[in-house]
């Protein structure tokens, strides 16, 4: 890729003014400690519960950010996102609190409650089968018909930006807990934005901390393309419980923004999710979706080595149907 063809990058400034966008609107989660962890890792484990987040994900920090921008006079044309879930509700309660319409379209597997819960906002909900048909093709048909704006899942500057309060905060609230230091932060990752949203804002803090994505096994395309130095894909777009997290291909912007920011990238097993699921409701009490839990379980199973250092995680999204909860806490 010659220079002129270099994607524009967010910026640590950009973390900054969204998060002044995001205050009153965002709900700054915790970050949480607990012996058990510590106990299991030999580390000073730091947990960033974003299921506590407006509409149960991290993703409505980056659809605020991004709708917020939207001149007033574009605004009454609307919004079209394509999404398995999460990004479909943040953009969906952004638009309700902006007074914006919205489509979104979703996989017809999706979740049911997700797809339920989009359509509680008020947006319209087209669904389509994401073996055969491309919902990249869908929403640009509906943009343009209705003159509306598209805002994509992950790759996108202000996006990016908004998810990236999430390491603005984790490296705040850090040092507020008495933590000279971060060394290392696993954050669940699919396209790439909360990953490399969370090592530019955490890095405003904590330089050296080095920031690992965790993605499904069989669905790694983003930990491949850091390790290859080009974008890899998945061999499938289904087959894993973790649904959020089954992009084929990691974003331009993304992948270029996460080979300055990113250390190498980690996978793990549904079994393995569904374990950290178990955990985090033993011993956390939170509600943990199948991927809003892989980096738990990156953390739970050894995929890093880190006693005697001090670990963010980063559970990322909790909207998981009740049926497949309780198939998961009976083990």
């Amino acid at each position: 890729m010659d220079a002129a063809a270099l994607p524009t990058l967010p910026t640590a400034a950009d973390v900054e003014d969204a998060a002044r966008r995001l205050a009153g609107q965002a709900v700054v989660t915790p970050l949480l400690r607990h012996a058990e962890l510590d106990r299991l890792t030999g580390a000073t484990v730091l947990v960033k519960p974003e299921v506590l987040q407006v509409t149960g994900s991290f993703k409505f920090r980056g659809a605020f950010n991004r709708l917020s921008r939207i001149p007033a006079a574009e605004r009454s044309r609307g919004v079209v996102a394509w999404s398995s879930g999460n990004h479909a509700q943040g953009v969906a309660e952004a638009a309700r609190r902006l007074g914006m319409p919205a489509t979104i379209v979703m996989p017809a597997d999706a979740p049911a409650r997700k797809i339920a819960n989009t359509r509680a906002l008020g947006v319209s909900v087209v669904l389509y089968d994401r073996a055969t048909e491309s919902r990249e093709a869908i929403g640009g048909r509906i943009a343009a018909e209705r003159g509306a704006t598209i805002v994509p899942p992950f790759d996108d500057v202000h996006i990016i930006a908004g998810q990236g309060t999430v390491g603005l905060e984790i490296g705040r609230q850090a040092r507020e807990l008495g933590v000279a230091a971060v060394d290392h932060c696993l954050v669940c990752c699919s396209g790439g934005g909360l990953a490399t949203g969370t090592a530019l804002g955490l890095h405003l803090s904590h330089p050296g901390a080095r920031v690992h994505t965790v993605e499904p096994v069989g669905f790694d395309d983003f930990a491949r393309s850091l390790a290859s130095g080009r974008k890899e894909r998945n061999d499938s777009s289904t087959g894993s419980a973790c649904d959020a997290l089954m992009v084929q291909t990691p974003g331009d912007i993304t992948l270029a923004l996460a080979r300055r920011e990113l250390a190498e990238g980690l996978a793990v097993s549904d079994g393995e999710a569904f374990a950290a699921m178990r955990f985090a409701f033993d011993h956390l009490k939170l509600v943990v979706e199948p991927g809003g839990a892989v980096a738990l379980a990156a953390l739970l199973s050894g995929r890093l080595p880190v006693a005697g250092r001090t670990v963010a995680v980063v559970l990322s999204g909790g909207n998981v149907d009740a049926a497949l909860f309780a198939r998961v806490l009976a083990g």
